[in-house]
C-alpha cells in the first residue's frame, strides 16, 4: 500500500491542509490495521505499566476532537471534559468499537478540514484553561502528529501483546 502522503489531492482538501489530512487517513488506516485482530485482553494489556492499546486509540479520538475544538477557536464543552476525564477509566472495549471511536473522530476531522478557510490557518487561537497561544494550522498540525505518536505508540505495543498474550482466536 502506497502510504497516504504520497497519495496526492484528497477532494475538497486545500493543499496547505494536505499534509494534515494525509496523516489523518494514515492514522485511521493503521489503526485499523494495528488492532482489528485483538482480543480484548491485549487491547487492554498494560505491559510495563504503559498506557494500553485501547488507551491510545481512546485517546486518538478524544484529543483530535478536543484540539479541533481549539483550532475552530470554541472551548471545550462540558460533555468532552467529561469524556476527557473518563479516557483513562475506560476499558473493556472491543476491537470494533475502538476502531469506530477513531473512524468518527477522523471523519469529523477531514470534515473540519474541508470547511476550514485558509486565509484562517495562521488566526490565533487559545489553548486550554491556561489560554495558551496557537494558531488555527499549529493545532490542527499538532492534532495530526499527535494522532499519529499514538497510533506508533499501538505499533510497539502491538508486538509487544502479540508476544506477552494469546489472542483468542
Amino acid at each position: 500500500m502506497t502510504e497516504f502522503w504520497l497519495s496526492g489531492p484528497i477532494e475538497g482538501i486545500q493543499p496547505p491542509l494536505l499534509p494534515a489530512a494525509h496523516t489523518f487517513l494514515q492514522v485511521q488506516h493503521d489503526i485499523r490495521d494495528f488492532v482489528s485482530d485483538l482480543s480484548v485482553p491485549q487491547l487492554w494489556a498494560t505491559p510495563g505499566r504503559s498506557a494500553s492499546i485501547g488507551f491510545h486509540a481512546l485517546h486518538i479520538a478524544g484529543a483530535t476532537d478536543r484540539l479541533l475544538t481549539y483550532a475552530r477557536g470554541d472551548a471545550l464543552s462540558d460533555a468532552q471534559l467529561d469524556a476527557m476525564k473518563k479516557e483513562q477509566a475506560l476499558s473493556g472495549l472491543e476491537s470494533i468499537e475502538l476502531i469506530a471511536h477513531v473512524d468518527r473522530a477522523v471523519e469529523a476531522a477531514l470534515a473540519q478540514l474541508r470547511a476550514t478557510d485558509v486565509k484562517t490557518l495562521f488566526d490565533g487561537r487559545q489553548v486550554g484553561r491556561k489560554r495558551l497561544p496557537s494558531t488555527t494550522l499549529g493545532l490542527i498540525t499538532h492534532a495530526a502528529e499527535h494522532a499519529y505518536r499514538h497510533a506508533g505508540q499501538i505499533a510497539t505495543l502491538r508486538r509487544i501483546v502479540d508476544d506477552a498474550i494469546p489472542s483468542a482466536s
